[in-house]
């Protein structure tokens, strides 16, 4: 089985999101050490939280720079949910907190007049194909809980609306990030899991 990292900081849907990542036929395992992360097929960011509670712990956990280690070396790549947003180099969540700034862009607060967070299933609509997405009929309907979302910068391959266009899933190469839990969004949330699944095990065979 393709061995996947979950990063193991502490904080947000780690167990959830491994066994998800276990349940679509991947060799997912919680971890710190950035041994275990430099072997592993691909490497999972999941987070629940505020930006800045989220970033502190994953710097205090030293798993910032095995991050950061990863993607450089091209290693598949997902962000979920504040994991997602993490990526980014700011957000107006936590002023003066600095993201890995992976992506383009910074995290806002979804717009006025909406209810914040948006907790609820909400459609995708496709901005561009992208191998996340693959096997999926639309309409695809994906589990939200946000109060934040990323800019309409490059990469994006979803949004949602939600007072408006809300980015729901970016891709940029093999760094892949969704602001929905794909662990929580039934078959079509674990079809995006094992489209990343499948992603890492054919770079790992090339």
């Amino acid at each position: 089985m393709t061995l996947i990292a979950v990063l193991d900081y502490g904080i947000g849907n780690l167990r959830s999101a491994q066994k998800a990542l276990q349940h679509v036929g991947a060799d997912a395992r919680l971890t710190a050490d950035p041994r275990l992360v430099r072997e592993a097929a691909g490497v999972v960011l999941p987070g629940v939280g505020s930006f800045g509670r989220c970033m502190e712990a994953l710097r205090d956990s030293g798993l910032d720079v095995a991050a950061l280690e990863a993607i450089e070396r091209g290693t598949p790549f997902f962000g979920i949910c504040v994991g997602m947003q993490l990526l980014y180099g700011r957000s107006e969540e936590s002023p003066g907190v600095a993201g890995l700034g992976v992506l383009e862009g910074e995290v806002r607060a979804l717009p006025e007049g909406v209810k914040r967070p948006q907790m609820q299933w909400n459609v995708l609509d496709i901005v561009r194909p992208s191998p996340m997405l693959d096997s999926l009929s639309e309409p695809i309907w994906m589990y939200f809980v946000h109060s934040y979302a990323a800019d309409h910068g490059g990469g994006v391959i979803a949004t949602c609306d939600y007072g408006g266009p809300v980015v729901a899933a970016v891709q940029r190469d093999h760094v892949w990030a969704t602001q929905f839990h794909p662990e929580k969004s039934g078959a079509a949330g674990l079809a995006v899991l094992r489209n990343f699944v499948g992603a890492a095990t054919g770079r790992a065979a090339a």
